[in-house]
């Protein structure tokens, strides 16, 4: 048995082309295109990598961008004032501050000082509560992407044994409360777990994002599983690798992502998804 590759480019793509449909349908209606700024602090070599995308990804769909880049040295004052500028600009219908900051800003005072309407990150303490109790605007970018796999790979996820790997705020936690919305039984897993090869084996869908290169073997993964791999590690050589052994683990699982081309073109592609649904709001007052 081998898994089915699960195309996260050719899905991004395809949403894509639907995000610049709806987009072209949102200008003739309003007259505006909807804009997204982006605020890069240093030079963080991935972060740039990032921040490139993200511009290129709002070029290739119609909306207008903007990228400031502050040098390292940016004052807690000075970025939060950019903030407030961006805040009030009605032309601004997403805001994201490129993570991680320099060591000397917080980046949680940073989160906060974004509007929650612009949040289109849903990093802010009103979106991420608005997602525990199902009534949100706009779901974390990685998540959302890899609920749109599972949709578009024809994987259903009601009444199935959920598994997530990692607890973080920006994927394990908020993978989880969708995997739940969505009547999966959801187990988070984490460093402290006991077993944690017993309680993987156990998954029907495992979601995996906890940045270990390779740390999921066949042995920890039940035949037929469907197993997606958030993580994102660059070997010695070079080559980048998931948290997942791609080689033994695809010739067990029923589906799986590859890393890279998984869920790492949907995260841009949600991150659009989040602007647009801002600028709806905001052409209707909301």
């Amino acid at each position: 048995m081998s898994a089915k590759i699960i195309d996260g480019k050719a899905i991004s793509a395809s949403c894509r082309v639907k995000i610049a449909e709806d987009t072209e349908n949102f200008k003739k209606t309003h007259g505006f295109a909807p804009g997204l700024s982006v605020i890069i602090v240093g030079e963080d070599p991935a972060s740039k990598v990032y921040v490139r995308n993200k511009k290129l990804g709002c070029e290739q769909v119609g909306f207008n961008s903007s990228v400031y880049e502050l040098p390292e040295n940016t004052t807690r004052e000075e970025l939060n004032a950019l903030i407030d500028k961006l805040n009030a600009d009605d032309s601004v219908h997403g805001i994201l501050v490129q993570l991680p900051l320099p060591k000397h800003l917080d980046s949680e005072e940073v989160i906060a000082r974004i509007s929650p309407k612009k949040d289109v990150d849903a990093f802010h303490e009103s979106n991420v509560g608005r997602i525990m109790i199902g009534n949100y605007s706009f779901l974390p970018c990685t998540p959302a992407g890899v609920m749109v796999l599972l949709k578009e790979s024809g994987i259903d996820i009601s009444g199935k044994e959920c598994v997530v790997v990692g607890r973080s705020n920006i994927v394990g936690k908020p993978m989880a409360m969708l995997l739940l919305q969505a009547n999966g039984t959801v187990t988070i897993c984490h460093s402290r777990t006991k077993d944690l090869s017993e309680v993987t084996r156990r998954a029907d869908i495992l979601v995996v994002a906890i940045g270990k290169a390779d740390f999921i073997t066949a042995d920890m993964v039940k035949p037929g599983a469907v197993v997606i791999d958030v993580g994102m590690n660059r070997r010695a050589d070079g080559k980048l690798t998931g948290d997942v052994d791609f080689a033994s683990v695809s010739e067990i699982a029923s589906y799986i992502t590859p890393v890279p081309g998984g869920v790492g073109p949907m995260t841009i592609t949600m991150l659009l998804q989040n602007t647009l649904i801002s600028a709806e709001g905001f052409a209707k007052g909301k």
